[in-house]
Formats: C-alpha cells, sequence, structure tokens
C-alpha cells in the first residue's frame, strides 16, 4: 500500500463520508476476540454486553440487564432485542454462551478459568456459571466481543463477522484496513461512512499527516511538539504504563523454561533500581513532557494503593547496595562474590520510546555501579528471554485483572504476564481476599494491601517486583474538521483506544 494513492481516493471535505486514520499497529492474532482483540479498547467489529462511557461508567451494549446472585456464584444477562450480526443473521443468547464457552477453552490472556459454563436460557437470557466468586468476572462483559455460534471457525480473525459499529471491507496485512458502518448496528449511528486504517512506521505517519493524507495520526512523545498546518494536537491522559520487568529467581527452571537472573533476584538491585531512577527526568527526557512519573501498574485507579510510591533517593540506593555487600570496582561497576551489578535491558526495537526509555534509565543506572546494557529485539527475541532478562514492558489497563496477572504467582510465565516469575503467599492472599470481595468497590482495599500493606507488597516498597518508570500521555494530530467528543482515560495503546467513543465523531467543515 502507497499512502499517496489514499490521497487522490479521498472525499472532498464538503462531503466527507470517510476518514483516513494512522493511529497505531495491527493485531498480530487478527480480530478474534477470543484470542485478545479488545483487551484495550472497544472491539469495533463485534459487540460487548457492557462498555465504559467517556467517564468511565458502565452503560450496556447487548445487555439490557445484568445481575449477579446472591452466592455470587451466577451472571443472569437479558440481551437487548434485534440484534443482528453484520452477515444478517439474527444474534441470540446462544452466540453469547458458544462465545464464553469457546473462549474459556482459548485460555491464555483470557479470565474465564473460574467459569463452570455458560447456558442460553432462552433466546435473549444467558446464564454464566462460576467455580467460586470472582470479582473480576465481569471485566470480560467489557472486552470480549461476541462472535457468531454457526460463523465462528479458523479464518474468523482475518475476517470477523460481528454486530459493532463497523463490518469488515478488507484487510491487507501489514498495510492497511478498511471498514464501512454496519447499517444494522442498533446503536448510535457512526458519523462516516468508511474508514481505512493505515500501518506504517512514525515517520511515515506524520509526513502522511503533514501531506493532508490522513484525518488523523498518533505520535510518538519525541514527535510531539513537531506542528501541523490544518491539524490540533490533542494530548489524551493514559494509564498505558512502562516498566522494567525483573527475573525474581536465581537462575534455575521452571517447567522446563530457562529462567532467573544472579543480578535482580537480589532484593537490594531490585529496590535500589526503583530508588535511583529519576522518573521525572524520565518523563521529559524520554517522553519530551508527554507523561508523568510512574510508581505502580494502576497509578490513579481506585485499586491502587498511594502510599506505595517512593521519592527519588540516588544516594539511598548506593547505601542499599553498599549494606548489601555491593562494592564498585575499578571499573565503577558494583560486584559481589564475583558477579558483576550487569544486565540487559531488552526491549523492541521497533519502538523508540522504549528505546528512549531503556537508553536513559541505564545512563542513570551508572551513577549507582550499575551497569545496564539496552537492547532492542523482536518480540519473538524477547520471547525467549524475558523469564531471564529485564524487559522494558508496557502495560494499562482500565480493569485490576492485569495486576492480579503481573503479579499472581500462577500467571508466572503465562503469556507475557508475570515473565520474572514473581511469587509471594502474603501478595497472593490479598489477591484471594480481592477476588473473592462482594463487589468490585469491596475489593480496592484489597488490591491496595497486595500492592503495599505497611509490611510487604509487590511494589517498591515491598519485593519489587518491577520498576515501573512512567505513565504515557496519548499524542494525536487531528485534523481541524474532525470533532471527536469526550474521549476516555486511556489503556494501553493496543488496539487503538482512541476509537472507544467513535460514535461521537462528527465533520464540522462544510
Amino acid at each position: 500500500m502507497i499512502i499517496s494513492g489514499l490521497l487522490a481516493a479521498a472525499v472532498p471535505a464538503a462531503a466527507k463520508s470517510g476518514l483516513i486514520l494512522a493511529i497505531g499497529g495491527e493485531p498480530d492474532t487478527g480480530y478474534d476476540p477470543l484470542l485478545g482483540w479488545g483487551r484495550y479498547g472497544h472491539p469495533l467489529f463485534q459487540s460487548t454486553l457492557l462498555k465504559r462511557n467517556a467517564a468511565l461508567q458502565t452503560v450496556p451494549d447487548l445487555a439490557s440487564e445484568w445481575s449477579l446472585s446472591d452466592d455470587r456464584l451466577v451472571w443472569t444477562i437479558t440481551l437487548r432485542p434485534g440484534v443482528t450480526f453484520s452477515d444478517g443473521t439474527p444474534l441470540s443468547a446462544g452466540d453469547v454462551a458458544f462465545t464464553y464457552n469457546e473462549a474459556a477453552k482459548a485460555g491464555g490472556v483470557l479470565d474465564l478459568t473460574v467459569m463452570e459454563k455458560a447456558t442460553a436460557i432462552d433466546d435473549l437470557t444467558v446464564e454464566i456459571r462460576l467455580k467460586r466468586p470472582w470479582v473480576t468476572f465481569s471485566e470480560n462483559f467489557y472486552s470480549l466481543g461476541i462472535v457468531p455460534s454457526d460463523g465462528y471457525g479458523p479464518g474468523y480473525a482475518r475476517n470477523p463477522v460481528g454486530s459493532g459499529p463497523f463490518k469488515m471491507v478488507s484487510w491487507t496485512e501489514g498495510e492497511q484496513l478498511i471498514v464501512e458502518a454496519n447499517p444494522d448496528y442498533y446503536g448510535r449511528k457512526p458519523g462516516f461512512e468508511r474508514l481505512t486504517f493505515v500501518f506504517a512506521g512514525d515517520d511515515t505517519r506524520l509526513a502522511a499527516a503533514r501531506t493532508g493524507q490522513v484525518d488523523m495520526v498518533s505520535v510518538p512523545a519525541l514527535m510531539a511538539d513537531d506542528g501541523i498546518d490544518g491539524f490540533r494536537k490533542v494530548v489524551v491522559p493514559s494509564v498505558d504504563n512502562r516498566g522494567l520487568s525483573f527475573p525474581m529467581t536465581a537462575p534455575g527452571e521452571v517447567n522446563g523454561e530457562t529462567v532467573g537472573n544472579e543480578v535482580t533476584s537480589d532484593i537490594a538491585i531490585r529496590r535500589a533500581v526503583n530508588l535511583g531512577v529519576d522518573r521525572a527526568q524520565l518523563v521529559e527526557v524520554a517522553l519530551n513532557g508527554y507523561g508523568r512519573p510512574a510508581y505502580g501498574p494502576a497509578d490513579g485507579l481506585p485499586w491502587s494503593n498511594p502510599d506505595a510510591a517512593i521519592a527519588y533517593d540516588s544516594d539511598g540506593a548506593r547505601a542499599l547496595l553498599d549494606e548489601a555487600g555491593w562494592t564498585v570496582g575499578d571499573d565503577g561497576i558494583r560486584v559481589r562474590d564475583g558477579v558483576k551489578a550487569a544486565f540487559d535491558i531488552y526491549y523492541p526495537a521497533s519502538d523508540s520510546v522504549r528505546q528512549a526509555l531503556a537508553v536513559v534509565t541505564a545512563e542513570q543506572l551508572k551513577s549507582l555501579g550499575i551497569a545496564a546494557r539496552p537492547l532492542g529485539a523482536t518480540w519473538e527475541q524477547i520471547g525467549r528471554v524475558d523469564h531471564q532478562r529485564p524487559v522494558m514492558f508496557g502495560w494499562g489497563s482500565h480493569s485490576p485483572l492485569e495486576v492480579y496477572s503481573l503479579y499472581n504467582s500462577a500467571w508466572g510465565g503465562i503469556e507475557f504476564y508475570n515473565p520474572g516469575y514473581f511469587s509471594d503467599e502474603t501478595v497472593d492472599a490479598h489477591f484471594a481476599d480481592a477476588q473473592q470481595s462482594a463487589s468490585l468497590e469491596a475489593s480496592y482495599p484489597h488490591w491496595q494491601a497486595a500492592e503495599w500493606d505497611g509490611q510487604t507488597g509487590f511494589s517498591a516498597r515491598g519485593l519489587a517486583g518491577w520498576a515501573w518508570l512512567v505513565n504515557l500521555d496519548h499524542v494525536y494530530f487531528v485534523n481541524d474538521c474532525l470533532e471527536l467528543g469526550d474521549v476516555q482515560i486511556e489503556p494501553h495503546g493496543h488496539g487503538w483506544p482512541i476509537t472507544a467513543m467513535i460514535e461521537q465523531w462528527t465533520w464540522t467543515c462544510e
């Protein structure tokens, strides 16, 4: 796909019926909700049972009513009537039950292991029975798009059928995705008949905006100060974080996997990194000021513990290392028992922000006597070493389930979750209390205690399983004629989170 070719086909402003968007990459596994599509934004092609508005409050989507039994084991969900899939077939409770039962088989990133079975009671009523109370199970209602029981199969991810506001026209992998409005969509009709999502690198996307070939472009922080004629800058706060994972154990094997690191397995190293990294400087240098320091995986959200934040203290970090027996050698690098305080920091080579964070972090750690070497790699390469080497990861969700997945011992080594095999009985106990709570709101104190309970926790004050560094602002250049309406505080950037409120978008120019 040549971006200049799109310009010739662009609709004049006076009759704007389509948009060209360059707002991120495409999903590796396609557009299948059962494989994770929709986790970090509304799935676009599919409907979910519930969704969140701009204020992150719950609003109905497919579900018109939903309730949980007193023993917190059975969800009963009533669907809105008259919904059809984009191929014209009716959507029923059987499709919802099928989606949840199939997703439970898929395992991996979906929190459905506690589900016993989903059953269609009648055409509009679904019953989902759990094996035990599980407060985060309902988070699936916001992210798991419903697929047709008769139309789901091996090719679904590349030719999805759903009941969402848009349907696929074509997908040229690595180049572009074209979608058009679903005329049978039951909700607010989108303001545009066609959307073209362009997949290109940062420089190419920005150049396309400068020449008027796209209507919106997402830009990394280091490019965000560039102005574009006819475009305004939209800066959206997010819970999209970047942090350094730490292998927690000494070198060894777990389930046949090589795991562990002889340096980061020492809590003194992990705490010293957390104390000695100047997060404010990282925001200014690596993010160009577009962000804020991060101290945990869910800063500012109700389940985060503000008491877990720590102040920058490089002198304290050095003292901690001295006390732990890490002495400074002739080359300025600390050593203990013949082991140098040195490790690699892996990051995806295609990500300029993570590269900048890795480089600046490594420079800061030099003053502590820690040698960190930034290494760019592919995700495939990172997946082969992430249990043994620190990695500059990105996370950030509207749900506490992600915190659970990053630190619960049962999630060690699953996908990219808990890559360092963090494991602590006290933290797991707090998580168990959270999951057994009567409501999400009642669970908040338990999530907070898992982070820091005054004695221990997964945070830098406790076991320091990660060094969380920054929370990003998401920056977009948007055509002056395109009005976005309200926007959400965005999650991690996968899945085009800016499109969560896409039905509100309008073209304002005549």
